[in-house]
């Protein structure tokens, strides 16, 4: 069973992940420019499963890692869920949650979240972030003003002199803590359930095998270990 699971998961002989540094929650560069964090952690522990040799594919943002899927680039991916991308991939349940904030400056008339979809505000947003597609769908009236390079939407937000950015909240609090003239707005405006993604085509037998795993890597305590080794804060396992 393995190995017909194998053929068709990893028809290179190797298991191609995409790891997406626009979420630093869960994946970032180490000082010596390699790739580490809890989607790196995992991607590991699947190819151990799997008996075959791991191929990180480094991407700079959520938008990317799902064209690498698409386009038979990458056999796995890690994701925020999220009804556009799930056209082509197989989801896995969530395996981290991750709060979706806004960013203000100091002297800014917004207060709280109930007051950015206005007319005349402006939204810095990370192209293809889920926080891009989530705002594509619920903003009415502020613009939304889409960085290629999500990890550049707060310096992008202060030189085209918008009005708020969105981002992961971790990201944006490290922003402001080291920019007295910014400040967070109190609570969140989306939850972003974090999933391992499959390329559908697939086909179900592979997509079964990878939430197991993500159902087996939560109650086993793989995941939880491997946010505390990595600092992470402010994420909860999903339940």
């Amino acid at each position: 069973m393995l190995n017909t699971l194998r053929s068709i998961f990893c028809p290179t002989g190797k298991l191609r992940a995409a790891i997406n540094l626009g979420n630093p929650i869960l994946a970032k560069l180490d000082v010596n420019q390699q790739p580490i964090g809890v989607s790196v952690d995992l991607a590991h522990e699947l190819a151990k499963r799997l008996g075959v040799p791991l191929e990180l594919l480094v991407v700079t943002g959520a938008a990317k890692s799902v064209a690498a899927l698409n386009e038979q680039q990458a056999d796995v991916g890690f994701f925020a869920i999220d009804p556009l991308r799930g056209a082509e991939i197989a989801f896995t349940a969530p395996y981290v949650l991750i709060e979706g904030c806004y960013l203000v400056r100091q002297d800014s008339p917004i207060q709280n979240n109930t007051q950015v979809d206005a007319a005349g505000n402006r939204i810095a947003v990370g192209t293809g972030s889920a926080y891009d597609l989530f705002l594509s769908r619920e903003i009415k009236h502020a613009q939304l003003v889409r960085e290629a390079n999500v990890a550049g939407v707060v310096e992008a937000f202060l030189d085209q002199g918008l009005e708020v950015a969105a981002g992961i909240k971790q990201a944006l609090q490290s922003k402001a803590q080291t920019n007295p003239k910014l400040r967070l707005l109190d609570g969140h405006f989306m939850v972003i359930e974090q999933a391992m993604g499959v390329p559908k085509k697939y086909g179900a037998e592979v997509a079964d095998f990878v939430n197991a795993f993500v159902n087996e890597m939560k109650t086993s305590g793989f995941v939880a270990a491997a946010m505390a080794s990595h600092g992470v804060t402010g994420a909860s396992v999903a339940p």
